[in-house]
């Protein structure tokens, strides 16, 4: 790698950092006056307390883990008083191969009966599909050995208390789940702190009637002046600012998926909304149909598809730590699947942002059988989807271009 691009890969965590710390600095109560960053706020002495939750051997040994077994829950973390938790690391053994979905993380502050953050565990660490793999951002990741090690920095005050669980709606005993929970304990935590929020949404998405006509492959497009069919991946009511998606994509189509425009309803406002965006691709800092790795601190694609087209499965994130989407009432984070809504997509969504409290209920986790994964699409269905266009066009020695006579 040269001088430069070493230069620019440090600008860029260097200039994420700082944007970081400086929405940080309130939750600190640092009093550091022009500092020009997250390294320059280092000298300036802390006064909250450090501690820390994990699953060491409490006798002295090292079986540093707990068991958790199937249909139970672990409480991982039962905090009193004010604090912000600032990190958590995870890593998971279980016989389970869809333990990553089938195991919920939820999180609840200052003694509220619904949860603030419920989400597959490992979708909400950038995770898609129960799958593990390398996932690099600056808030959350998945890292070495491949993706086993589950983390997130995402700071998450509370004044009145915290608590964290993990249930095990698997049919497999989680042999070994070991973790940290780091954390400041603080006297109290300055009026007007959001909480830290977190919703995972997946839907099998419907084309209209006349069909998944994307780049008018079927005929003349329709429009969407409207946004009401839109895939919603935050529906939230309240004050607060939304600060991140994670999105996984799976397509049992070659055509590209991604057409779709991304439109944020602030406040209630109608169509178009004060942010209305040009593609799906677009939305995510990237261009022209990727299928490639990119890790960026702030936006990246952590798995792309590599079969026929934009034929299966790809997990794109973007956050908005140097200027979260603010809202007062309101905010409907939606994207389209595919231009005008057209393409059949399995989506799944973990949106994360800060709010006041109450916050808006979620719906209703799906069971563990409605999280599952579709069925993979490989060379013999599109072998049966040839046999089928055979017969409709007449049979005989059909290459498969024939629509176009």
């Amino acid at each position: 790698m040269s001088i430069r691009k070493l230069k620019g890969t440090a600008c860029a965590w260097s200039g994420a950092l700082a944007a970081l710390w400086t929405s940080a600095l309130p939750l600190f109560g640092q009093t550091l006056s022009g500092a020009a960053g997250w390294m320059d706020s280092l000298p300036g002495l802390r006064s909250y307390e450090s501690e820390r939750i994990s699953s060491f051997d409490r006798s002295g040994g090292n079986d540093d883990r707990i068991s958790i077994e199937a249909g139970a829950t672990a409480v991982l973390a039962e905090i009193p008083g004010a604090g912000i938790i600032k990190h958590i690391w995870i890593t998971i053994s279980c016989q389970d191969p869809m333990l990553r979905r089938n195991a919920v993380l939820r999180m609840y502050w200052d003694g509220e009966l619904h949860p603030s953050v419920e989400s597959p565990i490992g979708d909400f660490f950038g995770q898609g599909w129960g799958e593990k793999y390398n996932f690099a951002s600056l808030p959350v990741a998945a890292s070495p050995g491949g993706g086993n090690a589950l983390v997130c920095y995402f700071p998450m005050p509370f004044e009145k208390g915290a608590r964290i669980t993990v249930e095990n709606q698997s049919e497999k005993k989680i042999d070994a789940f070991y973790y940290y929970i780091d954390y400041e304990k603080h006297q109290s935590i300055p009026k007007g702190t959001g909480r830290f929020h977190a919703w995972w949404h997946r839907e099998l998405t419907e084309p209209p009637p006349e069909g998944e006509n994307e780049w008018g492959a079927l005929g003349e497009q329709g429009k969407n002046a409207t946004g009401g069919e839109n895939y919603v991946f935050a529906d939230l009511e309240g004050r607060g600012h939304f600060v991140g998606v994670q999105y996984f994509v799976e397509s049992p189509s070659p055509m590209w998926y991604g057409e779709g425009d991304d439109m944020f309803f602030i406040d209630g406002e109608p169509w178009p909304p004060s942010l209305h965006g040009t593609g799906t691709e677009d939305f995510f800092n990237s261009s022209w149909c990727p299928k490639e790795i990119y890790s960026h601190p702030l936006f990246g694609y952590a798995r792309v598809n590599n079969e026929t087209g934009w034929l299966g499965r790809t997990h794109c994130y973007r956050f908005f730590l140097e200027s979260p989407v603010a809202f007062r009432k309101s905010l409907k984070a939606t994207i389209e699947h595919g231009h005008n809504n057209c393409m059949t997509l399995d989506l799944a969504t973990v949106a994360y942002w800060y709010q006041t409290e109450p916050h808006k209920v979620f719906p209703e986790l799906p069971p563990k059988e409605k999280r599952q994964n579709m069925n993979r699409i490989d060379a013999f269905q599109i072998h049966r989807w040839r046999d089928s266009y055979r017969r409709e066009q007449g049979g005989g020695a059909l290459w498969g271009d024939e629509w176009k006579k």
